[in-house]
């Protein structure tokens, strides 16, 4: 493991443009539950109920997707960023990020320092909330004290249009421009890091696929095997805050 923690550390040195590719995994190491990891979400609620169609189409779906929503927020809330959260603040400091492309929705790159240019959330973020019809943004908090207070729905205020947190649902389209800009991204990194991801989930995962076919090196941080560990220049199967901080030396 030391051989690969030092092999590590003289790829971000010896980079120039990283990008960093985050997924569910360096969340959990800050206390947040992944979805689809036994004691996740997926084993708590049904994922069905959760499907963009559903939600948008059915009452009895949309009080399941809230009530689920309260509980994951207030821990999503409450949790800190962590070890390697900072470590990827710390690449950034030394002039050496081009980009951060997460899977998470928590907030935590933002709130351990990261340049909100340099984040690009794919799947969104779960702190605001827009209404589908006339697009009004509504602040996570407002309506997190509206739900707690008294249970209901919430729609619109301005058009009684549905509510939802502006996060990508199962079936729902992934934002366009924050997907190209990713994938230009990832075609001039020089090393592209991935970080808690199974790289199972599409087209998000097909990012770093992008980066290492453009000739970057890939370097992937996991506990777990992933589909792109083959084709990576060095695979770390290990906790992320561990290795990535002592790569980075924090």
């Amino acid at each position: 493991m030391n051989a690969l923690i030092a092999r590590g550390s003289e790829m971000i040195t010896e980079a120039r443009k990283i990008l960093a590719f985050t997924g569910a995994g360096l969340s959990t190491e800050s206390g947040i539950p992944d979805f689809r990891s036994p004691g996740g979400i997926w084993d708590k609620y049904d994922p069905s109920e959760f499907y963009f169609d559903r939600f948008t189409s059915n009452e009895s779906s949309r009080e399941n997707y809230w009530r689920m929503s309260i509980e994951y927020y207030e821990t999503m809330k409450s949790a800190k960023p962590n070890r390697a959260h900072l470590a990827i603040k710390t690449i950034e400091d030394r002039g050496k990020l081009l980009a951060l492309v997460t899977q998470n929705i928590d907030n935590l790159h933002h709130r351990a320092g990261n340049s909100p240019e340099k984040i690009i959330e794919i799947h969104g973020t779960a702190f605001s909330v827009s209404c589908l019809r006339c697009g009004k943004k509504y602040d996570r908090d407002e309506i997190q004290k509206s739900l707690k207070d008294s249970f209901k729905v919430p729609y619109c205020n301005s058009c009684n249009g549905i509510l939802k947190p502006d996060t990508v649902s199962f079936g729902q389209t992934m934002p366009q421009d924050k997907m190209a800009r990713a994938f230009t991204l990832a075609g001039e990194c020089d090393l592209c890091i991935v970080m808690g991801s199974s790289l199972v989930v599409y087209p998000a995962a097909s990012i770093p696929a992008h980066a290492a076919e453009s000739g970057a090196a890939l370097m992937i941080i996991n506990r777990d095997p992933t589909p792109l560990d083959g084709r990576a220049a060095l695979v770390v199967h290990d906790s992320v805050t561990h290795a990535l901080g002592q790569m980075v030396g924090i």
